[in-house]
């Protein structure tokens, strides 16, 4: 999977292993997390909830065009120096 944010100005691109939890499965400890960032709890939603779990392998990271090379910090996992 990738993911590509914010915007296309200031990027970080996470590329990684994705899982999917439906909201009456997701782990506990995750979705309470989840709710305390964000303030709002999916799961008293009426609606059918996704939560995504991204391990990323490679991070990408950049600001505009001028800043294309060496943007690669994370790779196999491994941030770089």
């Amino acid at each position: 999977m990738r993911l590509a944010l914010p915007d296309t100005v200031d990027v970080v691109l996470l590329q990684g292993i994705a899982e999917c939890f439906p909201d009456d499965d997701v782990p506990g400890n995750a979705a309470d997390s989840f709710a305390d960032k964000f303030g709002w709890d999916p799961r008293r939603e009426d609606a059918a909830f996704v939560y995504l779990r991204v391990e990323p392998t490679t991070v990408r990271a950049w600001r505009g065009e001028q800043e294309l090379s060496g943007r690669v910090i994370m790779r196999d996992g491994v941030w770089l120096e």
